[in-house]
C-alpha cells in the first residue's frame, strides 16, 4: 500500500506540482480515505520527502540497469535520456520550482544525491568513450562531469527556458546533443548523427 501511495503521489506531483496537490486529492484518486495515507505518512511534508526519494531511487535503478548493459558510450547516454524523460513524464519546471521554494531542505537533499549519481555516471561514460575512441582523449573529465550536471539543472530553470517555448523533452535532447558534439571524435560523430537521425524518426 505504501508503495502504491508513493507511485500515485509521484505521478500527481510531477504533473501538477507538490504545492498544488492536496492529500485529499491523492486519497480521492486512490479511492481511499485521507486517514489511510496519514497512517503511512503523518504529514504532507513526509509524503513529499518520501516521494522525492522514491522517484530518485526509481530513476537511479533504471540508469544503473542501462549502464550494466555495457552499451557504446554515446548510445548509453541516449538510452538514459529516453528513460529519464519517460519516467519523469515530460516534467514541467513547476514541480522543481515548487519543491525548491516551499520545501528547500528536501530539494537540496535530492539535488545533492542527483549530483553524486550524475557526476559519477558522466565520469565513467567519458572514460568509456575515450577508451573506445568515440570521445576525444584530451577531455578534462572532472570539469565536464560537473558542467554537465550544472547544465541539467540549468535547463529546468523556467526563467531561462519558459514553457511553452521549450518542453522538457526538447531541452533534454538539445542539451545532450550539445554535450556530445563538444566531446566526440570523428568516429563518435558518425555514431551520434546515426542516433540523432533515429531519434528524429520516432
Amino acid at each position: 500500500m505504501k508503495e502504491q501511495i508513493l507511485a500515485k503521489a509521484a505521478e500527481m506531483f510531477l504533473t501538477l506540482g507538490v504545492k498544488s496537490v492536496t492529500m485529499d486529492e491523492i486519497a480521492a484518486e486512490m479511492g481511499m480515505s485521507k486517514k489511510t495515507i496519514y497512517t503511512h505518512f503523518p504529514t504532507k511534508t513526509k509524503l513529499i520527502e518520501a516521494t522525492a526519494l522514491f522517484v530518485f531511487d526509481q530513476i537511479s535503478s533504471g540508469i544503473q540497469g542501462i549502464r550494466d548493459e555495457n552499451k557504446d558510450a554515446i548510445e548509453e547516454l541516449f538510452e538514459i535520456k529516453d528513460f529519464a524523460c519517460q519516467n519523469l513524464k515530460d516534467e514541467k519546471s513547476s514541480p522543481q520550482y515548487q519543491l525548491q521554494k516551499y520545501y528547500p531542505k528536501i530539494y537540496f537533499s535530492i539535488r545533492e544525491k542527483q549530483k553524486k549519481v550524475l557526476e559519477e555516471l558522466t565520469r565513467q561514460n567519458l572514460r568509456k568513450g575515450i577508451d573506445k575512441g568515440v570521445y576525444r582523449s584530451d577531455l578534462p573529465v572532472e570539469f565536464i562531469s560537473r558542467i554537465y550536471f550544472i547544465g541539467i539543472l540549468g535547463i529546468k530553470d523556467d526563467d531561462h527556458f519558459p514553457e511553452p517555448e521549450f518542453s522538457t523533452n526538447q531541452l533534454t535532447e538539445m542539451h545532450l546533443e550539445y554535450h556530445l558534439r563538444a566531446i566526440v571524435t570523428t568516429k563518435g560523430l558518425k555514431k551520434l548523427e546515426t542516433l540523432l537521425n533515429k531519434s528524429s524518426i520516432k
